[in-house]
């Protein structure tokens, strides 16, 4: 779901966002002082971290699609996956695909 949200984020104009991951990318931690400050105090269990505009509004989970809406102004609409059967949900197969 995060990747989802970051691709959506990286088509609008008006929205900047990054994600950084502790092990690839261990220089965007050292090189914030808000997460290193929170890393040093906390210990890397506070992971995820999300900052907005370099303040802290979440940590110890991933923002869910509400929260990642209300960080960007953006409305997320989440589609229900069908799992009944057949592209089309029927189980028998008779239905055919749409």
């Amino acid at each position: 779901m995060v990747t989802s949200v970051f691709e959506t984020f990286e088509g609008i104009d008006s929205v900047e966002a990054s994600r950084h991951n502790l092990t690839s990318d261990p220089d965007a931690f050292v090189n914030n002082s808000t997460i290193l400050k929170l890393l040093q105090e906390k210990g890397n269990d506070i992971l995820p971290v999300t900052l907005l505009d370099g303040e802290i509004v979440k940590e110890g989970s991933y923002p869910t699609l509400e929260e990642f809406g209300k960080y960007g102004a953006i409305h997320f609409v989440a589609q229900p996956v069908n799992n009944s059967g057949g592209c089309c949900g029927g189980n028998d197969g008779s239905e055919g695909c749409c």
